[in-house]
């Protein structure tokens, strides 16, 4: 009977050129939590609700389980450090749809183009591996950066949603996105 070493380096479920995609954890709770009260990540994600370790806890758990999503966290492949997280969510196999969504929670993060490889990776599961035809996002009008992350990627847009968020004593629009399997393919497969 042969022993097995553990190896506590943390796994690399999508590997790319500079980071990588890992599962979230339990033990991740804790760093998970304090990301999401990072106040530039909230605004440039819109998010308005405030969390609590436990329910952090449970929605990771839930996220494990479920599904309907993938949640990953982002980390480089230097020095294992998690900067941010990107999800496929609402996954649905009849239809061969998604949503997708992604957070860098740094400023020191953006603008080097992890955000961009995070997604390219994650495409290639959902077209790749889960057979997804259609991939969806919605990004908010203020956040430009992102925008041109995602038509770099290849995403399209399809629409506005006017108004859509009230944030910061004002109201923004949402501007929808979309990118196809033959897109993609044509993008980053061709023969």
């Amino acid at each position: 009977m042969s022993s097995t070493i553990w190896n506590p380096k943390p796994v690399r479920f999508l590997e790319g050129e500079r980071i990588y995609l890992r599962p979230v954890g339990q033990e991740d709770t804790e760093g998970y939590f304090q990301m999401l009260f990072n106040p530039e990540m909230r605004r440039l994600t819109g998010t308005k609700q405030a969390f609590t370790m436990e329910g952090v806890r449970r929605y990771i758990e839930a996220k494990s389980v479920g599904g309907d999503t993938v949640l990953l966290l982002i980390a480089l492949s230097d020095n294992d450090q998690v900067i941010g997280d990107v999800a496929l969510q609402d996954i649905d196999h009849i239809n061969r749809n998604a949503n997708i969504r992604i957070a860098i929670e740094s400023v020191e993060h953006l603008g080097k183009g992890y955000g961009p490889e995070a997604i390219r990776l994650l495409l290639e599961y959902a077209f790749g591996l889960l057979n997804l035809h259609r991939i969806e996002l919605q990004v908010f009008d203020y956040n430009e950066r992102a925008i041109k992350a995602y038509e770099k990627v290849g995403f399209k847009r399809e629409g506005v949603q006017r108004d859509a968020l009230y944030y910061n004593h004002r109201y923004h629009d949402s501007i929808m996105m979309s990118i196809l399997e033959d897109e993609y393919r044509a993008l980053y497969h061709q023969a």
